[in-house]
């Protein structure tokens, strides 16, 4: 997520990926503090910098580093704040379309200080450029476009951590009778993209990890873990412990994993997070029951329930909605504000509801 920052502007070339401890962070804070005294003499403001071809790039980077599937969340919500209607499908569909560049784990062999090591970011916003996947002409904090700010990189031979490796993007977007509104799956580093199996169902993430814990779980199985979506939750909690244990256990490749809940750049296994609508809301996610098959095919685009619709319908006549803990205070105020994922899980109807720019007053 951080590579995001460059790739949509805001951020100076370089200065997102050099590790904590590096000195190169004191070099790039005293940069910035210059770049921001410039940007408010040039009185270049965010929203010009934050535009939808920028976010556009920013979910170019996302699918070639295979990257987080937050990003999904996240680009929509920076865009809610620009006044600019950029959801999951867009995200989805421009990571469908970009070629996955670089070798990084978990799908791959190598962290985020290797990237830093070949050349950093900049090298990976060089390749893309020079592939035309990205819209050079995006301004940038530099008071620079792009393609300005990365024409004199070259990309270095001396390194295979960044390089063509498939066709498709790390990221992939689904939809389908399961996810009507969308989900994302993670599909660098998969030896396969489609899985047939059989529901095992689950209302919160610690229920399922004991029963991942106690090897409750079989080849085949497609584990569901549902109300842990941004309402249900409430907020989205990230399934890493599960998914960790399933991978700990070699089952990697032998069972898949849905939630309404997120996963994050550590996510292994075949593992659809974002499902929307969520379970709290009455989405298909609550309506599923243990035995039921799923298909889930990244290479199409799909995520289905193979259960007839009159008995959906039924399920959905009888289901109601489920109760939690928290009745009162902020994370209640948080459940009832909250929007869906797939609009960026945001609390406030943003820029296109404003009367005026706070920065003109």
């Amino acid at each position: 997520m951080a590579m995001v920052s460059e790739a949509i502007g805001p951020a100076l070339p370089g200065s997102a990926g050099a590790p904590a401890p590096y000195e190169d962070r004191d070099r790039y804070a005293v940069e910035s503090a210059r770049a921001v005294m410039q940007l408010l003499q040039r009185t270049i403001r965010p929203r010009d910098i934050v535009t939808r071809k920028a976010l556009e790039n920013a979910a170019v980077i996302v699918g070639a580093t295979g990257g987080s599937t937050n990003g999904a969340p996240h680009l929509p919500a920076i865009a809610h704040e620009a006044g600019i209607r950029f959801t999951l499908d867009d995200v989805a569909a421009i990571m469908r379309r970009t070629p996955y560049i670089t070798d990084l784990k978990p799908g791959g062999r190598y962290v985020a200080p290797d990237v830093h090591n070949a050349g950093g970011i900049p090298v990976i916003i060089k390749a893309l450029l020079d592939g035309g996947l990205l819209h050079g002409d995006c301004l940038t904090v530099t008071g620079k476009t792009l393609a300005e700010n990365h024409r004199d990189v070259a990309f270095p031979a001396d390194q295979d951590v960044i390089h063509p490796v498939s066709p498709t993007g790390g990221v992939v977007g689904l939809k389908g009778s399961l996810a009507p509104d969308g989900a994302i799956v993670k599909v660098a580093g998969l030896k396969h993209q489609r899985f047939e199996g059989s529901a095992l169902c689950f209302d919160s993430e610690e229920e399922a990890s004991a029963a991942v814990d106690t090897r409750a779980c079989k080849a085949g199985d497609v584990i569901i873990i549902r109300y842990e979506g941004l309402k249900g939750g409430p907020g989205m909690r990230e399934m890493l412990s599960t998914t960790s244990a399933i991978y700990g256990q070699g089952m990697g490749e032998q069972v898949a994993l849905i939630t309404d809940g997120r996963f994050s750049g550590a996510t292994r296994c075949f593992c659809v997070g974002h499902v929307g609508p969520e379970a709290a809301v009455g989405g298909p996610l609550a309506l599923v029951k243990n035995g039921d098959r799923i298909v889930i095919d990244a290479g199409k685009g799909t995520i289905d329930l193979l259960v007839p619709p009159a008995e959906l319908a039924a399920r959905k006549a009888a289901w109601t909605p489920r109760k939690t803990d928290y009745n009162s205070g902020a994370i209640w105020k948080y459940a009832q504000l909250v929007g869906p994922a797939h609009l960026g899980a945001v609390t406030h109807p943003g820029t296109d509801a404003e009367t005026h720019c706070y920065a003109d007053i």
